[in-house]
């Protein structure tokens, strides 16, 4: 069972501890689209990530976690309530998937981190997840790009978050849709383009294996009535 008020008291304890503790600089925040199915991509570096975004973004995010975290059931009950949902990722998830397409349907924003797992300080290869997600959805996919989050491992440091935090967030666009089923390689090709646009967001240090690529604009459909949408009042 969803307790519906968790999720709004976790969020106002964490941008309280972000307003006393944190040096939080947060840009772009009129590229977000504040309804409508929209699929939120992002580098990874720490557990903080999940409630930093739930607590700088203008709108009601939905993540998926590790299954390994939901022991118990308070835990369950309280990462349930609080918008996650559990990733098995040794394999094929289809509750999860399910979960995803289920959520983009009725209109959602859910956060997928692309590369899979946390990789503090530099992004290294993602997965072709997102992009399978996207395509099937057809969903508008915002970048966004985190810094500062690498130096706070501890899950504890949700209430003492002491370090210089940079999120920016990045224009919406969509996938261009491929003809019939994409091959690995198209699939690879449209990943290196979502992580570029990420790769965009980030100092030079931060973009790993993607310091040379490219968010290949010109082959990315931006998308105006999403971009249009942006500029509305935060809901």
């Amino acid at each position: 069972m969803i307790t519906p008020i968790v999720r709004p008291i976790c969020t106002a304890v964490q941008r309280l501890s972000l307003r006393l503790f944190a040096d939080l600089e947060v840009s772009g925040e009129g590229n977000l689209p504040t309804t409508g199915p929209l699929i939120i991509v992002a580098n990874h570096q720490s557990n903080i990530d999940p409630p930093l975004l739930a607590a700088v973004l203008k709108r009601h995010t939905w993540f998926l976690a590790k299954a390994g975290i939901f022991k118990g059931p308070i835990i369950r009950w309280f990462l349930g309530s609080w918008g996650a949902f559990p990733l098995r990722r040794q394999e094929g998830d289809i509750r999860a998937l399910r979960w995803i397409l289920r959520k983009l349907e009725s209109g959602e924003a859910v956060v997928l981190f692309p590369e899979g797992t946390r990789n503090p300080g530099a992004m290294r290869r993602a997965k072709p997840g997102v992009v399978q997600v996207a395509l099937r959805t057809r969903a508008p996919l915002i970048p966004i790009g985190i810094t500062g989050t690498e130096h706070l491992n501890n899950v504890g440091r949700v209430f003492n978050p002491t370090a210089k935090l940079r999120v920016r967030i990045g224009e919406p666009f969509t996938l261009p849709a491929p003809e019939g089923k994409p091959k690995d390689e198209e699939l690879d090709s449209l990943t290196e383009m979502v992580m570029g646009r990420i790769a965009d967001l980030l100092p030079e240090s931060h973009r790993g294996v993607y310091a040379r690529t490219t968010s290949g604009r010109a082959s990315l459909e931006p998308d105006p009535a999403k971009v249009g949408n942006a500029d509305a009042a935060p809901s």
